[in-house]
């Protein structure tokens, strides 16, 4: 009797994980469909690629649609307790520890781009070149990589090269040998966000000082640009959450195997999946000028789709 209970206690555990993982699937693939329109949508028209802030906004698609396709592997590997051997997660981790940081960090330099244009608007077509975009794409997946070297260099120098060769679980934890390690992390992710903090609200407070001075078209120029900052300090708080849930989790692996699960489900729903919907709706829906090359571009597809 003990050993039928057994077996459907199981059962019902790996069909609740095989429902988590249709539902990720779901919701991953919608994200995904949805990013492939507007960076279709962005390289159909040459103005976008010439402006900085629809360029920092392709950029913010393609790194929120490598983490999507990335992290879903984790996910898959996780809930069905797959192994794969550790040179082979050094590689899956470094795409997710990268892109995890090129978002967050593309939205601070949306932001300051923001700035410029409404606080230094005669500077504006000087400072936010395409040619100085592409020296700021440079710069923010330099900076974005500095959380992933520290942490593969400590790596390097901590594990054998028999590790490499071992089967686990992958996960950014199984990286994290030393305690000092995880506190090098912490601190390490906290600093670049406490940074990107600063400058968010330094820009909202500049930006809302303009606008209080402002009239007329200007003034509701300007207060369209303060709510972009807004809900780019948003997405920079779900970012920041991201952060902590890693060990908010670790806590609760050492209690209770099942909640760790559910919470890390829940923490990748609200704090992974959750943020990559609001970019395609600050710039893909919010932008009169995007949404309207987005619609043209959606029904001309259809328009032929239906000639066919």
């Amino acid at each position: 009797m003990a050993d039928n209970n057994s077996l459907v206690g199981n059962e019902t555990l790996q069909q609740y994980l095989i429902n988590q993982v249709i539902i990720v699937q779901i919701l991953v693939i919608i994200f995904l469909c949805i990013n492939l329109l507007l960076i279709v949508t962005f390289f159909k028209n040459q103005f976008f690629y010439t402006t900085i802030r629809y360029i920092l906004f392709a950029v913010t698609l393609l790194s929120d649609s490598f983490l999507l396709f990335m992290t879903n592997i984790l996910v898959i590997l996780h809930n069905f307790f797959l192994m794969v051997q550790v040179w082979l997660c050094v590689v899956i981790c470094v795409v997710v520890l990268l892109y995890v940081t090129v978002t967050p960090v593309t939205l601070t330099a949306m932001t300051l781009e923001r700035y410029v244009a409404i606080c230094m608007p005669l500077r504006h077509g000087e400072l936010c070149s395409t040619r100085s975009t592409m020296h700021c794409i440079l710069i923010i997946h330099g900076l974005s990589s500095v959380p992933c070297i520290v942490i593969l260099t400590t790596l390097f120098a901590s594990a054998s090269l028999s590790f490499y060769r071992q089967y686990q679980i992958c996960s950014v934890e199984i990286f994290m040998l030393h305690m000092w390690q995880q506190h090098l992390r912490s601190a390490i992710y906290q600093v670049q966000f406490l940074i990107m903090c600063i400058i968010v609200i330094f820009c909202y407070v500049k930006i809302m000082k303009v606008a209080k001075a402002a009239s007329g078209e200007d003034k509701k120029s300007t207060w369209k640009g303060l709510r972009t900052v807004i809900l780019h300090g948003f997405q920079l708080l779900l970012c920041l959450i991201q952060l902590w849930t890693p060990f908010i989790e670790a806590a609760v692996l050492h209690s209770n195997f099942i909640i760790f699960k559910d919470l890390r489900y829940f923490n990748y729903i609200i704090f992974y999946l959750a943020p990559k919907c609001l970019s395609p709706l600050i710039y893909g829906l919010r932008d009169k000028v995007f949404f309207h090359a987005l619609k043209h571009y959606a029904s001309f597809g259809l328009y032929k789709r239906n000639i066919v």
